[in-house]
């Protein structure tokens, strides 16, 4: 559990350090990680059109102050490398309910997967996370 734990602080630590105030470096670059930032807005969508925490809808939103509580680079295995996977990494995601007055309703979390293979990132979902540090519970 220490050694998951230490890994998903390096991994967080590995992504703040990708990131610049243009969007990143570009999908075609050497960094593994290249073309994430993208991959937060597209989930977070799917989350508002497919969560089940988002079905009542008030003025065409179903959820509100989405925030990501953690996302952190996972190492490698030999069967990803086999798989042609280069960067994987996971996230946590908290956002709220409306309601149909508009008023706040629950909190709800999400937790995903990202994998990139020949420069694409995909994203499944995956078990819950320790929201602030996404070691696995």
């Amino acid at each position: 559990m220490l050694l998951r734990t230490a890994a998903a602080v390096a991994g967080l630590l590995m992504l703040s350090a990708c990131g610049s105030g243009d969007g990143g470096p570009a999908a075609g670059s050497s960094d593994p990680n290249a073309g994430f930032d993208a991959q937060i807005p597209a989930w977070r969508t799917e989350i508002e059109n497919t969560n089940a925490a988002c079905a009542t809808k008030n003025n065409g939103k179903g959820c509100e102050a989405f925030e990501v509580t953690c996302k952190g680079a996972m190492p490698l295995t030999p069967e990803d490398t086999a798989r042609g996977v280069t960067a994987k990494v996971v996230a946590a995601m908290r956002f709220a309910s409306t309601s149909a007055d508009g008023s706040t309703g629950k909190s709800a979390m999400a937790y995903a997967e990202f994998t990139k293979v020949d420069g694409q990132w995909t994203r499944a979902d995956t078990a819950p996370l320790n929201p602030t540090t996404c070691a696995a519970l």
